[in-house]
C-alpha cells in the first residue's frame, strides 16, 4: 500500500468515526428550534449557518468519543470500526474529537452567549454519556435525549427570548432518542422484550405529543397528520418487530431507522411552527441521511 492510499484510507477512517449521516439528523434539529423560535432565515442567514456548524461540532465530537471511549470494548466486540482496526489511532481520536467540540462550542459564541452556554452544556452532555451514561439502564436513554434536546433548544436560542417560551419542545427529542437508546442496548447480543415495550410507550408518547403541538396552531394541524403519519410507519413498524423479536437484527434496524426518522420528526415540528413549505425544507435532509447511511454507520 503506497502513501496516498495508506492517507486516504486514514482520512476515511476519521470520517467513519463522526457519523456523517447522524450529523445530518442533527442539522434537522437545529431548523426546528429556529423554526420554533420563529426566526426568518433570510434576515440573518449567518447565525443560521454558525448553528449548524455548532451542531456538526458537537455532535460529531461527541460521537467521536464515543469510539474512543468504547476503544477496548470495540476490540473484542466490533474489530472493523476505525480505532481497534488500526486504521484511526486512539490518540488521533481523541484529539480529532476535541477540536470538532471547540469548534462547535466557537461556532455557538458567534450568536450568543447563551448559544454559547448551551453548546458547552450540550458538549458535557455528551461527554458524560459516552464515560458513563450509556452503561446505566436509565440514565443512559435520558442522558442522550438531554443531548438532542440540548440540540434544539441551540436552534431556539438564534432569538434568545424565545428559550423562556419554548424550552418544552426539548421535551420531544428527550422522550424519542430516550426511546431509541433504550431498545438500542440490545444492538450487539439482541435485546429484553421488556424494554423493548418501554421504547414503543415512550414512542408512542412522542407521536401523540406531536399531534397535540399541531393542535396548537390549528392551521398548520392539516399539513402536520401527513408527517406524523409518516413518522409512524418509519418508526412503529420496526420498533414492533424489534419487541415481538428482539434479535440484535431487528434491533440494529429499529435503531436505524429511529436515527435517520429524527428528520422527520423535526420536520414535524418545524410544520407545526413555520408551516408547510418549511417542514419539507427539513424533510429534504432525509434522503441526503439515507444516502449517507449507505456509505457509514449509523447507531
Amino acid at each position: 500500500m503506497n502513501v496516498a492510499t495508506l492517507n486516504t484510507n486514514r482520512l476515511w477512517a476519521y470520517l467513519q468515526l463522526t457519523r456523517p449521516a447522524n450529523i445530518v439528523t442533527a442539522w434537522a434539529d437545529v431548523l426546528a428550534g429556529i423554526a420554533a423560535a420563529g426566526f426568518a432565515i433570510s434576515l440573518n442567514p449567518v447565525s443560521v449557518i454558525c448553528l449548524l456548524i455548532a451542531t456538526t461540532g458537537l455532535y460529531g465530537g461527541g460521537v467521536v468519543f464515543n469510539d474512543v471511549f468504547d476503544a477496548e470494548l470495540d476490540a473484542k466486540e466490533r474489530p472493523e470500526r476505525p480505532i481497534p482496526s488500526g486504521r484511526a489511532t486512539f490518540r488521533g481520536a481523541a484529539f480529532f474529537g476535541s477540536i470538532l467540540l471547540i469548534v462547535g462550542v466557537s461556532a455557538a459564541a458567534q450568536v450568543s452567549l447563551l448559544s454559547m452556554a448551551i453548546a458547552i452544556g450540550v458538549a458535557a452532555a455528551a461527554l458524560l454519556y459516552d464515560a458513563y451514561g450509556k452503561h446505566h439502564t436509565f440514565l443512559g436513554p435520558l442522558n442522550m435525549g438531554i443531548c438532542r434536546g440540548g440540540n434544539l433548544l441551540l436552534g431556539v436560542s438564534i432569538l434568545s427570548p424565545m428559550l423562556a417560551e419554548s424550552w418544552y419542545l426539548a421535551l420531544i427529542p428527550i422522550t424519542y432518542i430516550a426511546a431509541i437508546t433504550a431498545i438500542s442496548q440490545g444492538e450487539v447480543h439482541g435485546g429484553k422484550r421488556s424494554t423493548g415495550i418501554v421504547a414503543l410507550v415512550l414512542m408512542g408518547a412522542v407521536i401523540t405529543g406531536l399531534l397535540g403541538l399541531g393542535g396548537l396552531n390549528k392551521s398548520n394541524l392539516v399539513a402536520v397528520v401527513p408527517f406524523v403519519i409518516l413518522l409512524s410507519g418509519r418508526v412503529l413498524l420496526p420498533f414492533i418487530k424489534a419487541v415481538s423479536e428482539p434479535s440484535a437484527e431487528n434491533i440494529r434496524t429499529a435503531v436505524r431507522s429511529g436515527v435517520l426518522s429524527l428528520i422527520v420528526l423535526d420536520a414535524t415540528i418545524s410544520c407545526s411552527f413555520a408551516g408547510l413549505p418549511y417542514g419539507l425544507l427539513v424533510l429534504i435532509l432525509l434522503p441526503i441521511s439515507m444516502v449517507l447511511a449507505r456509505l457509514f454507520a449509523v447507531t
